[in-house]
């Protein structure tokens, strides 16, 4: 494995395809990353060369023997076809959350990898930031009693993006990183559709019964922000840690965990661990967004 060099395809080129075409040419020296090699990318758009970067066919990528590796950053409506159809050609996949927009798809993606013995990673950048690494810190260790994590943001395109409780599962994962498992009691939906403004509120228990709060609401010109209320027995936190940034930027830092997995540097429990993480928060996504059309047609 340590001279194996993983030939790579980048799907779909919005920020997050074009952060990760400039992270696979410019690798952090002597990081796992160098054993990616940017093979090709492909786009609906006709692109040609992007840099170095050449374009090529979804066929093609299936096909070629050279490409190993299949980097999806396409839109979140198209994540689980796609997952799908590289898993089948015996491709290892990273792609942005959410992974699918149905957690009955997540978990069949995931049995196909399995079955096929292939790297299925998601990508969370969100759980690598600065300000949440020192987040997990301030809490680690406190009791809760009760939580809120209220996230703002400019209108999605739900037909491209999916239901809130998919696009916004990163706020649910901070949520299930911090305090462990969640069940969902209840969630409501308020949308204006003329004013595109969109209000998804989910509340949970903790294993200890205590209550948490999630929040997602987006409209035009929203600023993108997150705030906390955590109260514990020995007092509450009200806001994120200031932190500076990390030298590495995060999808590069995403990139060498998938690469430290490729070369089987990651250990079984914690390769465990993730998949329960990842799988229970789009669980609980399709709770959550089950409760929310259920309670649209009560009201309706």
């Amino acid at each position: 494995q340590i001279n194996k060099m993983f030939g790579t395809v980048v799907v779909g080129l919005g920020i997050a395809g074009l952060a990760r075409i400039r992270d696979l040419m410019n690798p952090m020296p002597s990081s796992p990353s160098e054993h990616l090699k940017l093979f090709g990318f492909v786009s609906r758009r006709n692109l040609g060369k992007i840099n170095e970067a050449q374009q090529i066919s979804l066929e093609e990528a299936l096909r070629s023997k050279d490409i190993h590796v299949a980097f999806i950053s396409t839109e979140n409506i198209s994540h689980e076809e796609t997952i799908r159809t590289f898993l089948e050609a015996g491709k290892h996949v990273l792609v942005e959350y959410p992974m699918a927009l149905s957690a009955k798809a997540a978990h069949e993606l995931w049995e196909i990898a399995e079955q096929k013995d292939k790297v299925l990673h998601v990508e969370h950048i969100e759980l690598l930031t600065e300000e949440y690494k020192q987040l997990k810190n301030e809490v680690a260790g406190k009791d809760l009693v009760k939580g809120t994590l209220h996230f703002t943001g400019h209108v999605l395109d739900e037909k491209q993006a999916g239901f809130p409780a998919f696009s916004g599962i990163a706020r649910l994962t901070w949520l299930v990183d911090l305090f462990g498992d969640l069940t969902v009691t209840s969630a409501t939906r308020e949308e204006q559709k003329e004013k595109n403004y969109s209000r998804m509120t989910a509340h949970f228990q903790t294993a200890n019964k205590k209550p948490l709060t999630w929040i997602e609401e987006r409209g035009p010109g929203m600023r993108r922000e997150k705030k906390i209320n955590f109260c514990f027995t020995s007092g509450c936190l009200e806001d994120l840690p200031q932190a500076p940034r990390s030298g590495v930027g995060l999808f590069m830092q995403d990139q060498n965990l998938f690469a430290k997995k490729l070369l089987g540097q990651v250990s079984k429990e914690e390769l465990v661990a993730e998949k329960w993480r990842i799988l229970r928060c789009l669980d609980l996504a399709e709770e959550i967004q089950q409760h929310c059309e259920h309670t649209e047609t009560i009201g309706s």
